[in-house]
Formats: C-alpha cells, structure tokens, sequence
C-alpha cells in the first residue's frame, strides 16, 4: 500500500487583501501524522501568516471533517509575497518571470493577482526594488503578508 506523503490542510484567517476571513485548502507534507505536524508545500495566495516549508501543528477538525491548521510551530525563513496588477492588459507573466530569475517562485490565482514565495537565501532587498519599480509605475500593488525575520534583514543592510 502506497504511504502518504501529504494531506490537503483547511488554513482558516483574515485576510487583508480580500478584507474578509477566508478558507484556503492548501497541500503539506507530514511530518508526523499522530503529533499533527506538518510542512507547508504551497503557496498561500490570500496572506495568512505561514510561508512554504515552515512546520505547523493541524488537527483533525470534525465540523469541517478535515485536518485545520492550528499554529505555526518553526519558520523556514521563506517569504509569501502578494501581487496585484492594477494596471489593464498588463501581463502579470512579465513579473513572474523576472522573479523567477531572481529564483522566486510564484502562483496565479486569475489575470491580476499572484503569490510569490521568496525563499530563504534570496536577497528580498532585490526582489523589493523590483516590485517597488513596478509600483512606482501604478503597474502593480504588492503586499508582505508574511516576511520572514531573514528577509526583514534584507532590508535593513543597504
């Protein structure tokens, strides 16, 4: 019989973008099934305070019959960054690939809106003057749901 690796976490929270508490089903990896611990494997599109890779206790929540994320138990260090187009006919693909070249990988939720993870290692000083540029144009908004204690660093070296 094939073990399974991973379990589809209910991650409920307000989010800032949408401005409404929301539910967002997202893949993770177990860590240990009876302790209920986990590893983040998505990305989060709407902010909730946990990026990819960092461990979490979830437990089985009967109402909502699957497992539900209780608390963020040790971050990784990676980022989730959010990024809205504002601007019409705007290819969102441009930026997704320009961070991907700064090794960001990103998700699409629809044609204006993308989550980003920026993992440990990157230089998030980088990654913030791209977006910066962006938004000084009025082509995007971005947002830094989740920043990590590394990435704040980033920040303050320059």
């Amino acid at each position: 019989m094939e073990q399974e690796t991973h379990k589809k976490i209910l991650f409920k929270y307000y989010s800032d973008y949408l401005d409404e508490v929301v539910s967002e089903t997202m893949w993770a990896e177990i860590i240990d099934l009876e302790k209920g611990l986990f590893k983040l494997d998505n990305i989060p599109f709407f902010g909730p305070l946990i990026a990819t890779d960092d461990i979490f206790y979830a437990e089985y929540d009967e109402t909502e019959e699957r497992f539900m994320h209780r608390k963020t138990i040790q971050n990784s260090g990676n980022s989730i960054i959010q990024v809205a187009v504002l601007e019409k006919d705007f290819d969102k693909e441009v930026i997704r690939e320009k961070l991907k070249a700064l090794n960001c990988l990103s998700e699409g939720l629809n044609e204006t809106f993308f989550a980003a993870e920026i993992a440990k290692d990157v230089d998030y000083s980088l990654v913030r003057s791209l977006l910066t540029e962006y938004e000084s144009q009025d082509i995007i908004e971005f947002a830094e749901p989740c920043l990590s204690e590394k990435h704040r660093a980033d920040l303050l070296k320059n």
